[in-house]
């Protein structure tokens, strides 16, 4: 594996009104990796991952993605990084006034700036036949299963080929077996696009099944570091707790 990092965090804090959310964060994502970060709600994973895409500064601190400092970019500098990150949030984040075709001409036309219709469609196909939809093309997305709907915000998602994947609690609300499925097409859809994966979660079937690597976040600190199996069989009770 290519040892290059392509996120880099170090100290990291941040607060809210006085509460402390971020204590000290201090993680590495190497390319062509799936980092799963693992916690319990509350405990400022989503913060992290905005402190990643610039849509939170952080209080002290290092945050660097492709070797820059997030807070130090202007405007155009993080929107080029921006274009450059593909994230999946709980509720897909999908616009329900749109075909499914329409949602994914957005974000390649508003990001992208394509123009050419044959490009967009073609794209569009690529991405539908990659999740499993092809068939749901001029379907609005309240025609889908939850399922559908977050194999769709994935499709939008990759669509603009990111190099770095931020998915936040992507299983979240979803039967058993359609979070399997997700869990799989996350890993799949990583060897296809080639992305860079940090993985926000409190799955643990999604964490075994995606993650090269797991860190656990208490209480605003990584507390652990490791695969699946060796957290697992960690001698730390509180660690194997979070497996049980």
């Amino acid at each position: 594996m290519n040892q290059e990092a392509i996120i880099e965090i170090k100290g990291l804090k941040k607060s809210f009104n006085g509460k402390e959310v971020l204590k000290n964060i201090n993680l590495t994502v190497r390319k062509g990796e799936n980092v799963v970060v693992l916690g319990k709600s509350g405990q400022g994973k989503s913060v992290t991952i905005k402190c990643i895409a610039g849509l939170l500064d952080q209080d002290e601190g290092d945050c660097l993605v492709f070797g820059r400092e997030v807070k130090e970019m202007d405007d155009q500098e993080l929107k080029g990084l921006r274009s450059k990150l593909g994230f999946l949030f709980q509720g897909a984040a999908l616009y329900d006034s749109m075909t499914v075709r329409e949602n994914l001409a957005f974000p390649l036309k508003k990001v992208l700036k394509i123009k050419d219709r044959k490009e967009i469609r073609e794209r569009s196909l690529e991405v539908l036949e990659a999740v499993g939809l092809a068939d749901a093309i001029d379907k609005m997305p309240s025609d889908l299963s939850g399922g559908m709907r977050k194999r769709l915000g994935l499709a939008r998602t990759l669509i603009v080929r990111p190099e770095i994947m931020l998915y936040d609690e992507p299983t979240t609300g979803l039967d058993t077996i359609t979070s399997k499925e997700i869990s799989y097409l996350m890993l799949e859809m990583q060897k296809r696009y080639k992305t860079t994966s940090l993985i926000i979660t409190h799955d643990i079937p999604c964490a075994e099944l995606t993650a090269d690597r797991i860190l656990v976040l208490n209480e605003g600190e990584i507390i652990a570091e490791g695969t699946y199996d060796e957290l697992y069989h960690s001698d730390d009770e509180f660690i194997r707790s979070f497996f049980k």
